[in-house]
C-alpha cells in the first residue's frame, strides 16, 4: 500500500493534472484550476506564518480544513499533499500520516451527488472513501469525511426561505437535483456541522469556491446572487482564518447584496482581497462580468486590508487601507482610483478626509430615474405624428407619443437635456480595458422625451447648456468617477454619485479637469490605461 500511495502523491505533480481538463457544469458552479487554489492556499500560509511567528501550517497536525461547497475536490486534494509533505517529519509512517490527514484534517461537504463522487476521487483516489482503491485505509462509510446528501429546499409562497430559490423552477422531483445547497439550507450551522461529522468541529480554516447564483434564474446582472449566504454562514462557524473566491460585484452593486456589502466592508477581519478585474484570468472561459476577487478573513487579527488589483499583463497594484472610506457606501476598486477620488473631492470641498461629495455639488441630481418618463424599455410609440405628440427616443429608433400619456419627467420634456443609454456598450461577457463606461450620450431637444432605454440628464436652459455638459461627459476622468461606483453595465443615476457638477458655459476637455484637481502624469497615464477615447462624430458602440 506504501507504493501505491508513493505513485498517488506522485502522480498529482505531473502534467497535465486531470483538474485542469474538466469543463464547468455550469456558469453557478464553477470549478477552481489547481494553480488558483495553490495561490489561495498560499496567501492563507504566508497569514498563518506571520500570526505564528514563521510557523509552517501545514506541519501541525491539529489544524482542521473545511471546504463547504466542495466541487472538483482541488482545494481538499491540495491541502492533503500539503500536510502530507509538512506532517512527514512528525508522523514519518506515510500510511498513518495520510489516515490521520484525511480522518482529523481535511472535512468537505459536496454540492451535488456528481461532485460529492468527483471531490472524493480526488482526494481519496476512489469515489467509495472505505473502497479498495481509496489511499486512507480508516473509513468505516463510503463518504469518510466528504459528506453528501440530497437537501431540500423549505418553500413559502413559492421561494426557498434559505436562498430564495423558485419553486416553479427546482422543486422538480427525486430525478434532478435539487440545488439546495446543505451549507446555507440550516438555521444553525454550528449544529449542522456536529451532526454531519460528530465531535468538536472547530475549524481553523474555511475555504473554497462557493456556488455563485441561482441556476434557475439564468446569468448576469438578473440572476440573484447566493454566494453571499455561504460568507455569511462560514463566518458564524468563527474559524481562525476564512478565505473564499467569489464575483467581485458586491463591491458596489448585486441584486439583494447591500446588508452583505455593509457587513464586509466594516469587518476589520478582512485583511487582504485580491481584485481580479477579468474573471477570465482566474476561469478560463467562463463568462462573469465585473470580475472575481479572493479575500481572506482573518478572526484574530483586526486592521486595514491589503488590496491586490490583478490584470492581464498590468503592473500588480497593491495598497494598505480600509474597505469603507468615510462617507462612501462601496468599496472603490482600483487604489489609484481612490487616489484620483480624493483629489476631486478636495477640490470640491476643500478638504481631503473624506472622498464623499456634497450632496449640492454632485452630477447626480442631474440624473433621472430608471424610467424618467414612465415608458418601459418595450413601449413602442406611433409611427406618424399627431397634434400634441412628443418625440420619444426607444429601443431600435424614434416614435410619437401624446403628451397627455407621460406620466412623469414634466420637468424635462420641454428643456434641452442630454440621453445616454442606461446600459453600458459591452463586449460580451469579457472584461476588456480600456472601455468607455457609458453608451453614447446625444442632446435632446424641448419636446423629445426616452423610454427606459434610456436615462435624462439635465433639465438645461440653452443648446449651449447642454453641449457643455455633453462634453463632460466625453471626458476620461468623468467616466473614470463614474466607473469607480458601476458594478455592471447598468447605468443608473447612483453610478454618477462621485461625478461633481461643473459650470456649463464652457466646453470641457480632460486637459481642463485634469489641471483643475491636480492630476499627475502617473494618474492620467492610469486613467488613459482604463478608460478609452470617446469621439461624438464617429464612436461605435463597441468596447
Amino acid at each position: 500500500m506504501a507504493a501505491e500511495l508513493q505513485a498517488a502523491f506522485a502522480l498529482r505533480g505531473r502534467n497535465p493534472d486531470v483538474l485542469t481538463c474538466i469543463a464547468n457544469l455550469s456558469n453557478d458552479e464553477v470549478f477552481t484550476p489547481p494553480e488558483f487554489a495553490n495561490r489561495m492556499l498560499d496567501t492563507l500560509a504566508d497569514a498563518w506564518a506571520a500570526d505564528h511567528d514563521g510557523a509552517n501550517i501545514w506541519a501541525d497536525q491539529k489544524v482542521k480544513c473545511l471546504d463547504p461547497f466542495t466541487k472538483s475536490g482541488v482545494f481538499l486534494r491540495e491541502i492533503t499533499s500539503r500536510f502530507n509533505t509538512g506532517l512527514a517529519g512528525e508522523i514519518p509512517d506515510l500510511q498513518e500520516r495520510v489516515d490521520h490527514i484525511l480522518t482529523k484534517q481535511v472535512f468537505g461537504i459536496g454540492i451535488t451527488q456528481l461532485t460529492s463522487l468527483l471531490a472524493r476521487r480526488s482526494v481519496y483516489c476512489s469515489k467509495h472513501a472505505d473502497g479498495k482503491h481509496s489511499i486512507g485505509r480508516s473509513f468505516t462509510s463510503e463518504a469518510g469525511n466528504i459528506w453528501f446528501e440530497r437537501t431540500e429546499h423549505s418553500w413559502h409562497n413559492g421561494r426557498c426561505t434559505f436562498c430564495g430559490a423558485s419553486k416553479e423552477a427546482l422543486d422538480r422531483g427525486e430525478g434532478l437535483e435539487t440545488h439546495a445547497y446543505a451549507f446555507i439550507h440550516a438555521d444553525d450551522i454550528k449544529t449542522r456541522i456536529v451532526e454531519l461529522f460528530g465531535g468538536d468541529m472547530q475549524f481553523d480554516i474555511i475555504i473554497g469556491n462557493p456556488p455563485y447564483q441561482l441556476s434557475d434564474d439564468g446569468f448576469g446582472t438578473s440572476a440573484a446572487p447566493i454566494y453571499q449566504h455561504f460568507v455569511t454562514q462560514a463566518k458564524a462557524l468563527e474559524p481562525r482564518y476564512l478565505s473564499m473566491v467569489i464575483p467581485a460585484r458586491w463591491f458596489s452593486g448585486g441584486k439583494g447584496l447591500d446588508e452583505f456589502r455593509e457587513s464586509m466592508l466594516s469587518d476589520d477581519r478582512l485583511r487582504s482581497i485580491d481584485d481580479f478585474l477579468s474573471a477570465s484570468d482566474v476561469f478560463p472561459g467562463v463568462g462573469l462580468k465585473g470580475g472575481v476577487c479572493y479575500f481572506l478573513w482573518d478572526r484574530e487579527n483586526p486592521g486595514p486590508c491589503q488590496v491586490t488589483t490583478h490584470f492581464k499583463d498590468w503592473p500588480i497594484s497593491t495598497a494598505s487601507r480600509p474597505l469603507l472610506e468615510e462617507g462612501v457606501e462601496v468599496f472603490v476598486r482600483f487604489n489609484e482610483g481612490l487616489s484620483i477620488l480624493k483629489k476631486v473631492k478636495g477640490v470640491e470641498t476643500g478638504t481631503f478626509s473624506s472622498p464623499a461629495m456634497p450632496e449640492d455639488s454632485r452630477f447626480d441630481r442631474l440624473v433621472s430615474s430608471r424610467k424618467p418618463f414612465g415608458f418601459e424599455t418595450t413601449f413602442k410609440g406611433k409611427r406618424s405624428r399627431s397634434t400634441n405628440d412628443v418625440l420619444i427616443y426607444q429601443n431600435g429608433g424614434t416614435g410619437y407619443v401624446a403628451r397627455s400619456s407621460i406620466s412623469s419627467g414634466a420637468r424635462y420634456i420641454d428643456k434641452w437635456k442630454i440621453f445616454v443609454g442606461r446600459a453600458a456598450p459591452g463586449t460580451g461577457n469579457k472584461d476588456t480595458y480600456p472601455h468607455r463606461i457609458i453608451s453614447t450620450p446625444f442632446i435632446g431637444e424641448p419636446g423629445t422625451i426616452s423610454s427606459e432605454t434610456y436615462i435624462c440628464i439635465g433639465p438645461f436652459e440653452s443648446r449651449g447648456e447642454a453641449e457643455s455638459a455633453l462634453s463632460y461627459l466625453t471626458c476620461r476622468l468623468t467616466r473614470l468617477l463614474i466607473l469607480l461606483h458601476k458594478p455592471s453595465q447598468d447605468t443608473t443615476r447612483k453610478v454618477y454619485t462621485f461625478v461633481p457638477t461643473q459650470k456649463w458655459t464652457r466646453r470641457w476637455t480632460d486637459e481642463d479637469l485634469y489641471r483643475k484637481y491636480g492630476i499627475t502624469a502617473d494618474e492620467v497615464t492610469f486613467i488613459e490605461k482604463v478608460v478609452r477615447p470617446m469621439d461624438l462624430s464617429g464612436d461605435t458602440e463597441d468596447g
